[in-house]
C-alpha cells in the first residue's frame, strides 16, 4: 500500500478489502491526506512492514524493487516518488511532486514503465501558485508528451473535487490524451 491516509480503513470497509493481506506500506511525504498514524499502526498490526523510504534509497521487499527518486513537494523536502518493479512488470507511482526532478525522468527513462500515476491536483487551472508542487492537466499532458515511448498507461489521481469537473467530463476530456482518471475501486491491469 502507498499512503497510509486516514480514509483508507473507511474505504477498504467500503469496497471490501481485507487489509490484513497489505504486506509492505509506503509513503511518499507526511502530509495529513497521505500519512495517518492510526492507519499505519492498524495495517502494523495485521502484519504489514512500514518501509521509511527517503529519496535515493532502494530496497526488496518480498519480489518488489522499490527506488525511492526525488519529488518536487517543497513543502516536504523528503517528499518521494517511487519506481515499484516486480521483474516482469514496473509502476511509477508519482502523486504530490508538480514537475519531475531530473534525477527521476532518468530513472523512469532507464525502466520500462508500465503504468504510471500522476497528480493532477489543479485541474485545468493554469497560472495557479500550487503548480510548484502538484500538477496542472496540461502539464500532466506534457510529461505524458516528453515520455512518450518509456510509459505505458497513464492514470491520474489526486484531483481536488473543488479544482475539476465532474468526474465523468474529466475523464472524457482526458481520454482525447490517452490518460486514465483514478477512482475509487478502480482496477487497472498492467
Amino acid at each position: 500500500m502507498i499512503d497510509p491516509g486516514p480514509s483508507v480503513l473507511d474505504a477498504a470497509l467500503e469496497f471490501g478489502v481485507d487489509l490484513n493481506q497489505v504486506r509492505y506500506v509506503l509513503n511518499t511525504h507526511r502530509h495529513a491526506d497521505h500519512f495517518d498514524l492510526h492507519t499505519l499502526e492498524y495495517l502494523k498490526s495485521g502484519g504489514a512492514v512500514f518501509y521509511d523510504l527517503k529519496p535515493g534509497d532502494c530496497i526488496h521487499a518480498g519480489r518488489y524493487e522499490i527506488k525511492a527518486l526525488p519529488a518536487n513537494h517543497g513543502t516536504c523536502p523528503d517528499a518521494v516518488h517511487f519506481l515499484i518493479n516486480d521483474g516482469n512488470r514496473c509502476m511509477f507511482y508519482g502523486l504530490d511532486g508538480a514537475w519531475l526532478m531530473y534525477e527521476t525522468v532518468l530513472a523512469i527513462k532507464s525502466a520500462h514503465v508500465h503504468l504510471a500515476v500522476f497528480d493532477a491536483t489543479i485541474g485545468d487551472i493554469s497560472g495557479d501558485y500550487r503548480i510548484f508542487e502538484h500538477n496542472n492537466l496540461q502539464m500532466v499532458r506534457e510529461m505524458k508528451e516528453s515520455l512518450k515511448g518509456y510509459i505505458d498507461q497513464f492514470v491520474i489521481s489526486h484531483m481536488a473535487m473543488a479544482l475539476h469537473t465532474d468526474h465523468n467530463t474529466l475523464a472524457k476530456a482526458m481520454a482525447k490524451d490517452g490518460i486514465k482518471v483514478a477512482f475509487d475501486g478502480l482496477e487497472v491491469d498492467i
